[in-house]
């Protein structure tokens, strides 16, 4: 796994590169069935887009026999999840609690004001 996250998220900020991800998210595909996926690509355009994704750690290839079988790979995703998304999870959530408070804290005081008028 690469300690440098620029390669992920140069991997993850193409939305074709997003796509064959999704596809593996499925499970494992040969070449052949993902260059099939994208009918506008060319073959070689493909290609380019998995060795991004290979670079980055994202996607696993292996050969059998002349074929190569792509696999998802979700550990630098994981990586970006415990660098970025966790340490400002609870900064969100205090955030929306805030929020959630205050809201009902002003429907408390509307409501009481009703009940007064009343």
């Amino acid at each position: 796994m690469p300690k440098d996250l620029d390669p992920i998220w140069k991997a993850l900020s193409d939305s074709t590169r997003r796509e064959i991800l999704d596809l593996l998210r499925e499970g494992p595909r040969q070449t052949t069935e993902i260059v099939e996926q994208f009918p506008d690509l060319s073959r070689f355009g493909v290609m380019k887009h998995l060795v991004v994704l290979r670079d980055a750690g994202l996607v696993r290839t292996r050969s059998e026999g002349r074929r190569r079988i792509n696999s998802l790979n979700v550990a630098p995703i994981r990586q970006i999840l415990e660098r970025w998304i966790n340490k400002y999870e609870g900064y969100w959530a205090n955030t929306l609690l805030r929020v959630k408070d205050a809201a009902e804290d002003d429907t408390a005081e509307k409501k009481s004001s009703k009940i007064k008028r009343a």
